[in-house]
């Protein structure tokens, strides 16, 4: 664990649960991509950049989760570098109780106010300023999580973030978060097209060729779809919903998991009933979901 692998002459990554990005700008500055999911992991990235005299430029944040920016904190306040990020996700970088708030779906309680789901502030500077790397190029990569973003370096790495998981991953747990399904299975589609000296998802092995693990991330997307209509043969709440994914898919039910995997659901109900193949209708102060026939 938090080894580091080399790939090509300017790129490597961090081996750890969520791959951390490393690009060479030169001999001595480099630029991660994320920083891992708290203080100890930006402790064991910071070691291993003494370690190659390296000096940090800068923190390419593909997107808010904590587990992608858990570091930032320690790795700024330690060498004085800049977090980069952008949009929606520059806010939750910068404020991060959004995170844990957004999943809650209200002011989240003590629980849910930890480092896995909510990472200590940075100090965060947009993708457009001058000082960003203009070899690297930005990827958008919506769907996973509001405005996510991959990266393309100049040696034809391309690091994929969260848009894909493993089979391992989706075999055990089968739902993968996903904030908007219909820009996820666009995100896929497009990686799908994509040609790379290697690809670097966050949760998956590296490769040089995706496409079979996106097919395999699309076929669980539609397989969900179709448990979700499948519990909805007859009008159900959503808490009734959830509690019957958890039962097919023999997950454990704690205060993490229900709202990860309850905001994903939510996610795939919004889809499902603006294509038509679920409706709503309130009953008894109620909100049901019922698959269309």
């Amino acid at each position: 664990m938090y080894e580091l692998i080399q790939l090509t002459e300017k790129c490597y990554y961090i081996d750890c649960p969520a791959k951390i990005g490393v690009y060479r700008a030169n001999e001595n500055d480099v630029y991660l991509i994320d920083s891992g999911n708290d203080k100890e992991a930006g402790r064991k990235v910071r070691q291993i950049l003494e370690k190659n005299n390296w000096r940090l430029l800068g923190i390419l944040n593909t997107h808010s989760n904590a587990d992608h920016i858990g570091g930032n904190n320690y790795l700024q306040k330690q060498t004085g570098c800049k977090v980069y990020s952008s949009g929606i996700e520059a806010a939750f970088t910068k404020y991060p109780v959004l995170e844990p708030s957004f999943l809650y779906g209200g002011y989240p309680f003590k629980d849910l106010r930890h480092k896995f789901l909510m990472a200590q502030e940075s100090e965060v500077t947009d993708f457009s300023d001058d000082s960003f790397p203009k070899e690297i190029e930005v990827i958008p990569l919506y769907g996973h999580f509001f405005d996510m973003a991959g990266f393309r370096t100049s040696d034809g790495v391309v690091f994929l973030a969260d848009c894909i998981s493993s089979k391992a991953a989706l075999d055990k747990y089968a739902v993968s978060f996903i904030y908007d399904v219909e820009a996820y299975l666009k995100t896929l589609d497009m990686v799908e097209e994509m040609e790379a000296v290697m690809f670097v998802p966050a949760h998956a092995p590296a490769t040089d060729n995706i496409k079979e693990l996106v097919c395999y991330n699309r076929e669980k997307v539609h397989s969900i779809a179709e448990k979700i209509a499948d519990i909805c043969r007859k009008p159900k709440n959503f808490e009734k919903i959830l509690q019957e994914i958890f039962h097919e898919y023999e997950l454990a039910m704690n205060f993490e998991q229900y709202v990860l995997v309850g905001s994903t659901i939510r996610s795939y109900l919004s889809w499902m009933k603006d294509n038509g193949r679920i409706s709503s209708v309130f009953e008894d102060n109620m909100l049901l979901w019922q698959a269309e026939r």
